[in-house]
């Protein structure tokens, strides 16, 4: 059954970073994260609430109440990196950098969640992490050199972050109920998404948003909420170093949305790469 949570959360992830795209076409990357924030909290407390979890609050012990507040900190991180990167970049380059999140996962499962690390695992990260290296195409012009590879930096930063927030929430969510962990980290996510804000004065620039912007904004925070609260059932009761990958098949949703919409182009070596990235996940899966 997680494997049907795990899908679910890639299928939405694809929307959200789609939706995304569109909402912070003129809209700063931090100022839409943190609006996109306050849906997900909305729509995930109200999860906990008519599912009944609200009861458990006052159960969770600080253990798992730590690594969750840890986990929605390197959630917030990795939002802040990614919607900054794919701002200034390409959806069919950011993304697949982003998703290469999956080789450390698997590491970090195996030398922090002690999970096994067989010779199928191995051969799908090299595979992802060739993939992700063809995807990634190198501009040749020095003119645009340093804008390039602006994205690229935020884009890397990005997959550290959500490598640390898949291990930290698996930890975190041992013993609590996943749609409770996952508004609990979501309040974290929050509170770091609007102090940046407020320390950037950026709340000014809200009433200069566009009708269509709000629009795209909400709609992928709502997918948002959808993807993380799939993917914390699927962490809660699959292995993580499985999960994650099959939740970074997204970029297949993704991708084809930059190319078919957005009219991003996606040469024969991205191509192959993107190839890769899925066998290199669908391995997992034997």
């Amino acid at each position: 059954m997680w494997i049907i949570y795990a899908l679910a959360a890639a299928f939405f992830a694809g929307i959200m970073s789609i939706l995304a795209k569109i909402g912070i076409k003129d809209t700063d990357s931090n100022l839409a994260t943190a609006l996109r924030t306050v849906v997900v909290a909305i729509f995930a407390w109200l999860m906990v609430f008519i599912t009944g979890s609200h009861t458990q609050l006052r159960s969770i012990d600080t253990r798992s109440l730590v690594f969750l507040i840890l986990s929605g900190l390197a959630t917030g991180a990795s939002w802040l990196c990614y919607f900054r990167a794919l701002r200034i970049g390409d959806v069919n380059k950011v993304v697949p950098v982003d998703k290469s999140s999956t080789i450390l996962t698997m590491l970090l499962a195996f030398f922090i969640l002690g999970e096994e690390l067989t010779l199928l695992k191995i051969i799908a990260m090299v595979l992802i992490g060739l993939g992700t290296f063809l995807m990634v195409e190198r501009k040749k012009t020095k003119a645009k050199a340093s804008k390039s590879n602006e994205w690229l930096i935020y884009a890397i930063l990005s997959a550290v972050f959500a490598s640390l927030t898949a291990i930290l929430a698996k930890i975190g969510i041992t013993g609590v109920e996943s749609n409770l962990g996952t508004a609990i980290r979501t309040v974290v996510v929050l509170v770091m998404a609007w102090m940046i804000v407020i320390m950037q004065g950026k709340q000014r620039e809200i009433g200069q948003i566009s009708k269509r912007s709000w629009l795209f904004i909400g709609l992928s925070g709502l997918a948002t909420g959808l993807s993380w609260l799939a993917f914390y059932r699927a962490l809660q009761e699959g292995p993580a170093s499985v999960v994650v990958p099959i939740d970074k098949l997204s970029i297949l949703l993704t991708v084809a949305f930059g190319v078919l919409v957005l009219r991003e182009k996606l040469r024969k070596a991205p191509a192959l790469g993107l190839i890769l990235i899925v066998a290199g996940t669908l391995s997992l899966l034997l």
